[in-house]
């Protein structure tokens, strides 16, 4: 089956079982997302996850890097990031489209241990985007006409989810889909500071104790780090940290200093310059702007 006739179908079967926005799906781990307009810039932290698209398309913002992709392809996410996601390409007679599968680090793991499949030469990085092939597309399509064969779904959807898993880590970005499962791996150490980052995001921070939890020295935390995430640890925290006030502005609109001080900022003046440099907008004007469009 050509790539065309597998993404007609991936689009049928994702129309069919979607509702507006994101439909979590009785498949473990499954989600589609169906969208009739594009969308304003929305932050969220993204998990190692899978997406392919089958229409319309997305751009995902990692710092200031941006990742597009469109029917056809696919982004693949290695750890957990803040991100800027928007539906670029979308309508009420094509709306965009896509399939997300998040990624078991355990799963993968057995993957490699099973298959003989250890860590490849090649950068692992925390975002990639690629072209998905037929046999990766054609994975999928089953794995989600699961849903209309619920009696399958215990006996096949392991099989199939395993499958695309291999189509991962024998693709193009397999370097990044392997690091996910290698408990030893780089992706691995950075994930525990980045895991105690967004539990202390409020807090100051010592690039000594990250790098210790990471079990690497000073420097090559900074280099692993920043090849990873796109920023500096300084920068991540950052970008949690102004995250968490934009969602905790919404209910509390009229209280833009003490959402700077709960969120770590000591500086009403500085929690207004940085929030002002990430979105373009004071906090008061940007809370109220939203809860409008509420």
């Amino acid at each position: 089956m050509s790539t065309t006739d597998v993404l007609g179908r991936l689009r049928t079967l994702i129309a069919r079982h979607a509702g507006e926005g994101v439909t979590r799906t009785a498949l473990p781990g499954v989600s589609v997302t169906a969208s009739t307009t594009t969308t304003e810039p929305i932050d969220s932290m993204a998990e190692p996850a899978l997406a392919v698209v089958a229409q319309g398309a997305k751009n995902t913002v990692l710092n200031d890097r941006v990742f597009a992709y469109g029917a056809g392809q696919y982004l693949v996410v290695s750890l957990e990031l803040p991100v800027t996601g928007t539906i670029t390409q979308a309508s009420a007679e094509e709306p965009f489209l896509a399939f997300v599968l998040r990624l078991d680090p355990a799963a993968v793991a057995a993957l490699l241990l099973e298959t003989g499949a250890g860590a490849t030469p090649g950068p692992a990085s925390g975002m990639a985007v690629s072209d998905a092939g037929p046999d990766l597309l054609d994975a999928v399509v089953r794995l989600l006409g699961l849903l209309e064969q619920p009696g399958d779904v215990r006996a096949l959807a392991p099989v199939y989810q395993r499958e695309i898993l291999w189509r991962l880590v024998s693709g193009e970005q397999g370097a990044t889909v392997r690091q996910i499962g290698l408990a030893d791996s780089h992706l691995s150490h950075l994930g525990r500071a980045i895991c105690w980052l967004r539990g202390h995001y409020d807090q100051a921070i010592r690039i000594e104790d990250l790098a210790e939890m990471s079990a690497m020295s000073v420097s090559s935390f900074h280099r692993h780090f920043r090849a990873v995430t796109e920023m500096t640890p300084i920068q991540f925290q950052k970008q949690i940290r102004l995250q968490e006030a934009r969602a905790r502005l919404i209910a509390q609109p009229g209280n833009v200093a003490g959402v700077g001080f709960a969120v770590g900022y000591d500086s009403p003046s500085q929690f207004s310059r940085e929030y002002r440099r990430m979105f373009g907008v004071s906090p008061g004007r940007d809370a109220a702007a939203r809860i409008r469009a509420l």
